[in-house]
């Protein structure tokens, strides 16, 4: 493999700790401001969001990445207002000092800059980015790889420890624009804008990566990968064979629906189910 990229770093042993990690969703309710707020008090938002990190990370998830997922329908980056950056700062320190565990951050829709904000101001150890390089057509609309003014603003805020995990063929879009290269090049485009890991999903929430396409893109990355979207306890085997790590969420709710609380039997099972992959 041709080298592009002086990163030599494991992100993963160098956050967690360990070879392969199991990082458990923090789903937030909808902020004040998103569509869906119908005027819950905050403590009982951040209150809902403690309770799914606590009953995650004690039954055996190694960390977290907490998300606005419940501001669907999702802006584009330039119209996220402030408020999400202060919601999501004071949900992810409020975890932080109650929890002794490494905290991701996910800004929806592509938004980088917030999310570094984020991190920076709550303690998180890296961020994860849907669309680091190149361009794809999404949910929101057209969307561009924001690397270059990301890591910029990483530069500014001296946050050059906050990690950056990055999506290859992200969901929920077409790759038009970009079907004239193979995963394989735009995977290498994460390297080359300077990501530090490498994450495969599928083709929306809940839906699973194939083992053919974690294969395609490790074998193009010298970075950490791990699979985002649609591990369970029935494939997760098979996937850190070829991973180090997976981001689960849905698999692990009440029903297996992204929306409902953590199921702590859920948790269990699952974890059990990795443990010799691990």
């Amino acid at each position: 493999m041709q080298t592009i990229s002086d990163n030599g770093a494991n992100a993963i042993r160098e956050i967690f700790g360990r070879d392969k990690a199991l990082i458990g969703m923090i789903h937030c309710p909808p902020f004040p401001g998103a569509p869906r707020y119908r005027g819950e008090s905050l403590d009982s938002i951040y209150d809902r969001c403690m309770r799914d990190a606590q009953a995650l990370l004690s039954n055996g998830i190694h960390g977290l990445i907490i998300e606005n997922h419940g501001d669907i329908p999702f802006s584009k980056p330039e119209d996220i207002g402030p408020e999400t950056s202060a919601f999501m700062s004071v949900v992810t320190d409020r975890i932080r000092r109650n929890i002794d565990a490494p905290l991701g951050i996910n800004v929806l829709a592509n938004a980088p800059i917030p999310a570094f904000a984020i991190a920076m101001a709550g303690g998180a150890s890296f961020i994860r980015v849907n669309q680091w390089a190149n361009a794809y057509v999404a949910n929101e609309g057209f969307m561009e790889g924001r690397a270059a003014e990301a890591m910029r603003y990483r530069s500014l805020l001296r946050a050059e420890h906050i990690k950056v995990f990055a999506d290859s063929h992200v969901k929920h879009g077409a790759h038009a624009i970009t079907a004239d290269r193979t995963i394989e090049e735009l995977t290498r485009d994460l390297a080359f804008f300077d990501a530090d890991g490498v994450i495969a999903t599928g083709q929306r929430t809940g839906n699973s990566a194939t083992i053919e396409e974690i294969e395609e893109i490790g074998k193009a990355t010298h970075l950490p990968l791990l699979v985002g979207s649609g591990v369970n306890e029935a494939n997760i085997f098979e996937i850190l064979k070829r991973t180090n790590g997976v981001i689960v969420a849905s698999s692990l709710k009440e029903g297996g629906v992204w929306w409902n609380p953590v199921d702590p039997n859920r948790v269990r099972s699952f974890v059990a189910a990795a443990q010799p992959g691990l």
